[in-house]
């Protein structure tokens, strides 16, 4: 009897983990546990600027919006990719071609589109990498202070729990195994400018036939499988939130 409930509860601990590696729900970032991360998060941020803009109410609003926004667009982000597991996982399935979207630099993207969504007065969006050019790389974004440099910064990483935000304080982190990235940033500004309007179920970045990856606007991009699930994700988003910019 005792073996037999064992044997039961082993069932019910795994049940439990595979159903938590599925998206978030669109009602996730709204539960009292995240709401109380999100409200962390914002003092986290506002605690980084300035003694003479901790008090300023714009700089408040400011963070409350980047907050917010992340923890939704995290969810958001892993709900349209499909990701059925996080981090690594989730990894090994794309590279077996099971699954066609959710490596760690895709969330970095995603994450940096969503937050470039209004142009911000106190912080700035960055990029970051660990471990840069090794097997063991991961990229993630981070909000720092408009006139901070890395690593006064919050690192935001929707990758490694399947869009439940994981948040890290730059300051913390590896100086050796850290590192800020610039040029990501570069690049993605081009496609995201601070106030852009691409919805949510656009990428900047899409992977060809031959498994490569290329600017969605490439000719040979636009005949990819990729593109066509973007392309089908951009129409039935504007179907089911008509006048939104997100799905979130």
């Amino acid at each position: 009897m005792v073996k037999k409930l064992e044997q039961i509860c082993l069932m019910l601990l795994v049940l439990l983990g595979v159903t938590s590696c599925y998206p978030p729900s669109v009602q996730y970032p709204y539960t009292e546990f995240v709401t109380r991360r999100r409200v962390q998060l914002k003092d986290n941020l506002v605690a980084l600027l300035p003694l003479e803009q901790q008090e300023q109410f714009a700089a408040h609003e400011e963070a409350t919006w980047l907050a917010d926004t992340a923890y939704k667009a995290a969810a958001g982000i892993a709900r349209i990719n499909g990701s059925c597991f996080p981090g690594w996982a989730g990894n090994a399935l794309i590279n077996a071609r099971l699954q066609d979207r959710g490596l760690c630099w895709q969330y970095q993207h995603d994450m940096y589109r969503e937050l470039r969504r209004r142009p911000l007065n106190y912080f700035r969006i960055g990029c970051c990498v660990r471990d840069g050019g090794k097997a063991s790389e991961h990229n993630c974004v981070y909000v720092a202070p408009r006139s901070a440099a890395w690593p006064q910064a919050w690192v935001l990483d929707a990758w490694m729990w399947n869009g439940r935000l994981k948040v890290d304080d730059a300051r913390k982190l590896s100086p050796t195994r850290w590192a800020d990235l610039p040029g990501i940033c570069r690049v993605q500004a081009i496609y995201y400018q601070e106030g852009h309007q691409w919805p949510m179920e656009h990428w900047s970045v899409l992977r060809g036939a031959d498994g490569d990856y290329e600017g969605y606007w490439m000719p040979e991009m636009r005949r990819s499988p990729q593109y066509r699930r973007m392309y089908n994700n951009i129409l039935q988003g504007k179907k089911e939130h008509p006048g939104l910019l997100t799905n979130y």
